[in-house]
């Protein structure tokens, strides 16, 4: 079944990375700078069909999601199992970021985006308690889910044992940890554990992580979203992997 992506961003981008086929473009009717989008789509799929719709059409395609007067069904995007994803990252400096329990889809595409952003190899995640690839997490990873490799695990505890096998150092993000980011080597083969939005780590996963590691926080608050914390996490990572 083909996967909905809306916005114009995630559209677009999702015709440059040429990682699965479109099968229908979606437009409203009379929208204005679509130029880019319909020439993208003529450029690697000139037979997919371009539709022009009312905004009540594509209200209904998307389940109400933000469209910008643009949706794309295309292919579903891959989703590798962790062996098969180790097989393709054998790079002295991998670096996976491991969803345990993140389910909100916004926080999902987000984390998407920052470490597509901050050179990460892959995303795992499990196959229960977390957000599906969906129209709403592909928008909010604005066309990152386009570039990077999604793995989604049957069970995150056994997925972080077949990581730390293939030389990987795990750290988790633990608002109650000894140890900053800041103090930590976060160079080399690393993931980076980052829990739910409530709960944060579950203990099994917790116990098979290297070390813990918090984010120095001095102000009122006293926690972030899960997503900003991962984007600091991962800031620093690749702040660390330039500087060396």
């Amino acid at each position: 079944m083909p996967q909905r992506v809306a916005g114009r961003i995630p559209v677009l981008e999702c015709l440059r990375a040429g990682k699965r086929a479109p099968r229908r473009l979606v437009v409203l009717r009379n929208a204005k700078g679509l130029d880019a989008l319909r020439a993208a789509l003529a450029q690697v799929a000139p037979d997919v069909p371009v539709e022009e719709r009312s905004r009540a059409d594509l209200d209904g395609l998307v389940g109400g999601a933000a469209h910008q007067g643009v949706v794309l069904e295309a292919d579903p995007l891959p989703e590798l199992c962790v062996e098969d994803w180790l097989a393709r990252h054998a790079a002295p400096d991998a670096l996976a970021v491991i969803l345990d329990g993140v389910e909100d889809p916004h926080n999902f595409g987000a984390i998407v985006r920052s470490a597509a952003a901050c050179g990460a190899s892959g995303v795992l995640y499990g196959k229960d308690r977390s957000a599906p690839i969906s129209t709403v997490s592909m928008k909010s990873a604005a066309g990152a889910m386009e570039y990077i490799d999604l793995v989604r695990a049957t069970n995150v505890a056994r997925a972080l044992e077949a990581l730390k096998a293939a030389g990987f150092w795990i750290a988790a993000l633990d608002a109650g940890a000894a140890q900053t980011i800041w103090e930590a080597d976060l160079r080399g083969r690393v993931g980076l554990v980052i829990g739910s939005e409530g709960s944060g780590i579950r203990p099994l996963v917790s116990r098979h992580c290297d070390f813990h590691l918090r984010i120095p926080l001095t102000g009122p608050i006293t926690s972030l979203n899960a997503s900003v914390s991962a984007a600091i996490a991962l800031a620093e990572c690749l702040r660390q992997r330039q500087r060396s």
